[in-house]
Formats: C-alpha cells, sequence, structure tokens
C-alpha cells in the first residue's frame, strides 16, 4: 500500500495509528483514504444556530441548546442528571457513562454548549448523553462553515473514543491528504450536460459544505455518479448481449393466438394488451426477448402468458412455462386448459409426479412437436426431456429459480438461437429496484386488475373483536363461502409459532364445531401426503376453513374463499401481508382481508396494518416497505444485494436521480457501446474496477 494519495492505510492518518485503523476496517470496511473519502456523512448539525430550551420539542431533530448548569446528582450511582438553564427555561440532561469525568465538567455556574435529541420523559423534555462543548467566542466560527457531518458508527467505535469530533479531524486529515489524488470519474462532456460539479469540490463539501447550496449540489453529483455507473455496468450488458444474441425472428400472430383471443371471457385491460404489444415487438425484432413481467396476484399474468405462448407457437415453436412448485405448476395446467380449449392446441403437464408411462408419452410428444406448450416444475429442464423446437421459456416466480437450471433450459434450444425469455413474478418490486436487481431485463408491468376482480375490503381488528369476528365467519360460511385462517410461521422450528398455531387450531374447531362445519390444517411439520389431502379437501370445497402457516403464500387459487384472516399480523411484513391478501377476491364475491393484531403495536407496524387497510395496490406497498425496511438509513447502513455498494445514493428514494442517470448512460451506450470513444475514457476506467464485477443472477444465459 502507498503512503500517499487514496491508497494510503488510514493509520498513516494523524489521531488514527494502528488500533483505531483496525477498529474502522471491522466496524466500518474502511481501511484506505480513498474509502474513507466516500464514508459520507448521513446527516448534518448546524451549528450555528441555538434554540432556546422553551422551544425544544420531542420531534426535533438534533439541536444545539447554550446553557448554564444548576445543579448535578448522580442517582442509584448508575446515572448523573444534570440540570441546565438558559433564561427561557430548565432541562436536564442525563448521563450514563463517563460519569466521573462529566461531574468534574459539569460545574455549577458554568456554560456550555449542550448538543443532542430532545426526548420526552414524564412529560418533560430531556437530553440523554448531549454532546458538550465550550461556548464558542463570538467571533470565531468553525473553519469551512458552520455545518457539521454526522458518520456512521457503532458502539465500539464510540467507546473507543472515536466519536463525532474525532471522526471530523481524521476526516480534514484524509482530505488533506488524499484529495488531490482522486481522480475525476465523469467526461467532461457529462459534467457540463448534467450541470454537474467536479469531483472534487463534490467530496471536499459533502464533508465540509462551504453552505446549504455547495452541500446540495455535491449530493446531487455524488448520487448521480452512483446511480449512473451502477446503470452503465447493467446496460452495457445488454447492449453487449442484444447485440450478440440473436433471436428467434417471430413475425406472425398466427391462427391459435387469434381463435384464443376472440374466445375470451372478457376484454384484456389497457395494461394487458401494452404488455402483449411489448412482447410481440420484442419476438419480432430478431433480437433475443429477456421481459420481466410484473403484475399483481390476479392482474391477469396467465393470459398474457398463454398468448405469448400462442405467438411461439403460431410461428411454429414450442414453448415450455416453469413454475417453482408441483401446485403452482398444476394450477397453470389447470387455467391454461380454459384458454387453449378453443385453439386445438396440445398441451402437457410434467412435474416430479408424473407417471412413467404418461413420462414417455409426453417425451415422444416435445421430441416430435406434437405437444405445443409443456407446463411443469425443474423436471422439465432434466436431461432426458428433448425439444423438438423450444422457441419461448416462460418462467414464474423466478426469485426461486437458480442460475444453473437456467442455463441448462439454454442448453435445450435446438433451433440454433437462444428461446425468447419472459420471466413473471407477482412480487411487486418497486421500479426503482427492478431496473437495478434486473437492470439487464427490459420490465412489463400489469397495473390495473381485470374486469370481474373485486376489491378486498382489509379490516384491522383487536383481540377484543374475536367473537365478532367468529360470528362474521359463521355468517360467511352460511353463504357458502370458504375461509383461509394463517399463522404467522417466522422459523419452522419455532416451538411457540406451532403451539399458536395449535391453540388457534383447536380454539376455531370447538368453536366451530364438527359435524356443521370441517375445518382442514396445514402446516410444515405434516408429511407431503397429509398436507396435499388437506389442501385439496379446501380447494374442492369439502372443508370450509383452512387453518395454515404462511405456506399458502405462494399460489393456492380457492376463488370460493372470501375471507383471510391473518392472526399476529403484525409479525408480516408488508409484502408478505399482500401477498396473503391475494389469496381471496379471486371469484366474483365481495372479499375481506381481516388483519389480528395485539393491542401494543410498534409505530412501524401500526404504519404497515394502516397502509394495507387503505391501499390495495401492490406497487405502492413495495415502495413503502423500501422505504420503511431500508434501503437503511439507520446509522447511514445501506441496501445489500446489489452488484456495488451505494455509498449515499438510495433506490428508495432518489427515483428521479435514478431516471435521469438510466437515461444519461443509455444515451452513452448508445452512441459508443463499447466506451471506445476518447470522450469516455473514463467511464472506461472507472467500469473496469472490481467493484463493477457483477454477479448478476436475472441473467437467463
Amino acid at each position: 500500500m502507498g503512503h500517499t494519495g487514496s491508497d494510503m492505510e488510514v493509520q498513516f492518518l494523524p489521531g488514527v495509528g494502528p488500533k483505531r485503523a483496525e477498529l474502522l476496517r471491522k466496524e466500518l470496511g474502511v481501511s484506505t483514504v480513498g474509502e474513507l473519502l466516500r464514508l459520507y456523512p448521513f446527516r448534518y448539525i448546524d451549528r450555528s444556530s441555538f434554540v432556546r430550551i422553551a422551544d425544544a420539542r420531542p420531534d426535533m431533530a438534533y439541536i444545539q441548546i447554550r446553557a448554564k448548569v444548576m445543579r448535578a446528582e448522580i442517582i442509584d450511582r448508575k446515572r448523573l442528571s444534570v440540570w441546565i438553564s438558559d433564561g427561557s427555561g430548565e432541562m436536564e440532561t442525563v448521563f450514563f457513562k463517563g460519569i466521573r469525568w462529566m461531574t468534574e465538567k459539569l460545574k455549577p455556574g458554568a456554560e456550555f454548549v449542550f448538543f443532542g435529541k430532545p426526548a420526552s420523559f414524564n412529560g418533560r423534555i430531556n437530553m440523554v448523553h448531549p454532546e458538550v462543548d465550550p461556548t464558542p467566542a463570538d467571533n470565531t466560527a468553525s473553519a469551512g462553515g458552520s455545518m457539521t457531518g454526522v458518520y456512521p458508527s457503532t458502539e465500539k467505535l464510540k467507546n473507543a473514543g472515536i466519536t463525532g469530533k474525532v471522526m471530523n479531524r481524521i476526516m480534514e486529515a484524509a482530505l488533506e491528504r488524499g484529495l488531490q489524488a482522486e481522480k475525476e470519474t465523469m467526461p467532461e462532456h457529462l459534467i457540463r450536460q448534467y450541470g454537474l460539479v467536479p469531483l472534487h469540490f463534490a467530496i471536499r463539501n459533502i464533508h465540509f459544505p462551504r453552505d446549504l447550496n455547495a452541500l446540495e449540489k455535491s449530493r446531487y453529483r455524488l448520487k448521480f455518479e452512483e446511480l449512473f455507473f451502477l446503470q452503465l455496468s447493467l446496460l452495457k450488458q445488454r447492449y453487449v448481449r442484444s447485440r450478440s444474441a440473436q433471436g428467434i425472428p417471430m413475425p406472425r400472430v398466427g391462427d391459435a393466438f387469434n381463435k384464443c383471443y376472440e374466445a375470451l371471457p372478457f376484454p384484456l385491460t389497457g395494461a394487458q394488451k401494452r404488455v402483449i404489444t411489448e412482447i410481440r415487438n420484442d419476438m419480432k425484432s430478431g433480437h433475443q426477448m429477456n421481459r420481466l413481467l410484473q403484475g399483481d396476484v390476479g392482474s391477469g399474468k396467465t393470459m398474457v402468458a398463454v398468448l405469448t405462448a400462442l405467438i411461439a407457437i403460431g410461428n411454429g415453436f414450442q414453448a415450455c412455462i416453469m413454475a417453482p412448485t408441483e401446485v403452482l405448476a398444476q394450477q397453470h395446467y389447470k387455467n391454461i386448459q380454459k384458454f387453449l380449449a378453443p385453439t386445438g392446441v396440445r398441451s402437457a403437464l410434467l412435474t416430479g409426479s408424473t407417471k412413467m408411462s404418461e413420462r414417455r408419452e409426453i417425451h415422444s410428444g416435445l421430441e416430435d412437436g406434437s405437444i405445443g406448450i409443456i407446463v411443469g416444475t425443474h423436471a422439465l429442464i432434466e436431461d432426458n426431456v428433448i425439444f423438438r423446437n423450444l422457441g419461448l421459456a416462460i418462467i414464474d416466480e423466478q426469485h426461486r429459480f437458480g442460475v444453473e437450471q437456467r442455463s441448462r433450459l439454454w442448453r435445450k434450444a435446438s433451433c440454433g438461437a437462444p428461446p425468447h425469455v419472459l420471466v413473471m413474478t407477482a412480487t411487486p418490486i418497486p421500479r426503482t429496484l427492478a431496473m437495478t436487481l434486473y437492470g439487464d431485463l427490459d420490465v412489463s408491468v400489469i397495473d390495473e386488475l381485470p374486469p370481474g376482480r373485486k376489491p378486498v375490503q382489509t379490516i384491522h381488528a383487536t383481540e377484543g373483536k374475536r367473537p365478532a369476528l367468529y360470528k362474521f365467519m359463521k355468517d360467511q360460511i352460511a353463504l357458502g363461502r370458504q375461509i383461509f385462517v394463517v399463522y404467522p410461521l417466522i422459523n419452522e422450528t419455532e416451538k411457540l409459532d406451532y403451539q399458536s398455531l395449535e391453540a388457534g387450531a383447536e380454539d376455531i374447531m370447538s368453536k366451530f364445531p364438527f359435524p356443521d362445519y370441517k375445518t382442514a390444517v396445514v402446516h410444515g411439520k405434516q408429511l407431503n401426503d397429509v398436507k396435499k389431502f388437506n389442501m385439496d379437501a379446501f380447494a374442492a370445497g369439502r372443508a370450509d376453513i383452512l387453518v395454515a402457516t404462511s405456506v399458502i403464500e405462494v399460489g393456492v387459487d380457492v376463488p370460493n374463499a372470501s375471507v383471510m384472516v391473518i392472526e399476529s399480523a403484525e409479525r408480516f411484513g408488508l409484502s408478505q401481508l399482500h401477498q396473503l391478501r391475494g389469496r381471496v377476491g379471486r371469484g366474483s364475491e365481495k372479499s375481506y382481508c381481516v388483519l389480528m393484531t395485539g393491542h401494543r403495536l410498534s409505530k412501524e407496524s401500526k404504519h404497515r396494518i394502516e397502509l394495507m387497510c387503505a391501499t390495495e395496490n401492490g406497487f405502492e406497498l413495495a415502495e413503502e416497505d423500501m422505504k420503511m425496511r431500508g434501503p437503511g438509513d439507520l446509522e447511514g447502513t445501506q441496501q445489500s444485494g446489489l452488484p456495488i455498494t451505494l455509498n449515499i445514493a438510495s433506490l428508495a428514494k432518489d427515483g428521479i436521480i435514478l431516471n435521469t442517470a438510466r437515461d444519461c448512460a443509455d444515451a452513452v451506450l448508445k452512441e459508443d457501446p463499447t466506451l471506445g470513444l476518447l470522450k469516455n475514457a473514463q467511464l472506461r476506467e472507472e467500469l473496469s474496477k472490481g467493484k463493477y464485477q457483477i454477479k448478476d443472477y436475472s441473467k437467463i444465459s
């Protein structure tokens, strides 16, 4: 490691040394000056303004108070209570650590600047562990402006004396030693076109802002750059591939498509039409289609899948539809039969439990091309399955599908060109995240519910309402409807979760006695046969109530089920709750989702439950979920699972910058797909760094 510039190790900075350097590496992943300069503050304190004690409120962020110490006492030898006053009022400040030292420092009558977060305690405002500084001589402002950055930190760092103040000092040293060596990463023409500030200005002002305006410009520049390179690396793969991956041209729509289309029970929604047009254009283009189709549970993805498969057939090719589980494969198969009836296209279902005799027949039908559409699980890609001419692969819920499995599918292509690929998911992924996780797939979204789907009414109820809930369930069963009751199973082996499921099932069986009511129970510890028997009983309408753990999250389609009761709903995440709710409202009857919770909810759980009652839009919920659970800003942590680490940009909050950055990356690659032009030399150099070597699992090839 060099001792100069951005490769210099942090331990050589004044005020660091080997011990602290080791801590910075362990706790924050920072070992060089370059990495330290990319550790950005996650908020700023304006040290120029003071708040009067009388005006302090518990909902304020960090504030600064200039006050005199009135009295100090140590309580239970555990905490130090110091009362301070600034003439407008009095406030208690509390210290749990460094009590001896603080007692010496905070002598009654002395004046200090107290900086901390106001909280409310027993109806009064106090501050716990404020930073205490001597009062400034009025004429000196701190160097470079009055705003101070607050850096991500951990208990270990604080205990080792690396406080906010120390971090600021280390950062000043890092800028002095390392900034000059940082090379500009954006070419001049983009800096001009997008009005970006130069890198050196941005790094200096993100750490020590000259003023608010300089901070905003620096923030924008650094966020833009991160999102730009993230998109550039993903789109570049796509450009390289779309130029090389010859696809099978499928110019015709074909007879089967038209017959199916004309016989549809109700017209396609605008969203479905739009998506089919996008797919059609891909399949005509002569390039291989790689499209992600997102649509909420029940938005009509299956119909789009069937019509897409029929385009392949109209051009003389076969199509396969793959699902992650047997239950889902069977369900797809059942649904597809209805649509295929008028077309005369032959289809088959192949799963692990297909009998040997049927298997042989299916294998030969695929080989001679008489079977046009095959539906199945991973069994489809076992080696002995040979297609005559596979032209399209539709993969449902792809995140449950491994890379190796997909590449095996690839090799089944016998047409000299890879099959078109349509990946479907019912998990709404916020657009910003989809553009990033699936940056090399084109994304289509079905964002309206088909006619005939009635909105599900969502109700929040606590334990006291249980008798009313049971009465409501009985009324629904009397109308001939069925009911799901779901218990959270956070951990397959968790004893407590099973006990609550068993207690719940017993309670229901006693309140809904046999033979008037029939209850089926499904959970992970049952043998597969038992599970299947109980599921089938419910699906066929032989049972009125299905008590289950969240195993039913993916898939079961019971149009007659009109009520979904979710127990301990506060233990589920938003997207899980939304997936579960999507299991009802599939028939034409009015449906309900009841969220049962305890009385005491955390602020977050309350917010989740309120959102669920307020909206049925999965994409809205997914955006909110992402904002709530992170790309986290708890002490400045970052989202994981992305191809590159984002140090400052957030997919949840910076959607607008992301769009601009993506358009910019797109424009650059349109003009210069290999980044060979001299003016893009910086981009080429930046992309060749290790951090952009993406392990990309959304690749189908």
